[in-house]
């Protein structure tokens, strides 16, 4: 039997590819809305994070995340994903 592919996506942060079930989603929405994706079914634009404190904050402040969804995200944001990973 043929074996499922799995699916790989890039870090905006470390730039290191991992399974994308590894990964926290963060998407824009056709609103220009920003949301966490857990299900990995929003449509939308999205951008992925390792799930460790380190890469987030890279990603945050080196604005990895702003430039994968091509919007700029604000304070709010942020302190949303960060919560995400605690």
């Amino acid at each position: 039997m043929k074996q499922k592919k799995i699916p790989q996506r890039m870090c905006v942060a470390c730039r290191q590819m991992f399974d994308k079930k590894d990964l926290l989603r963060i998407v824009k929405k056709p609103d220009n809305t920003v949301e966490i994706d857990h299900v990995g079914k929003v449509s939308g634009r999205g951008a992925y994070v390792c799930k460790n404190a380190e890469c987030v904050e890279k990603a945050i402040k080196h604005k990895g995340i702003d430039r994968a969804l091509g919007i700029q995200t604000g304070e709010e944001v942020h302190k949303i994903i960060r919560e995400e990973i605690v």
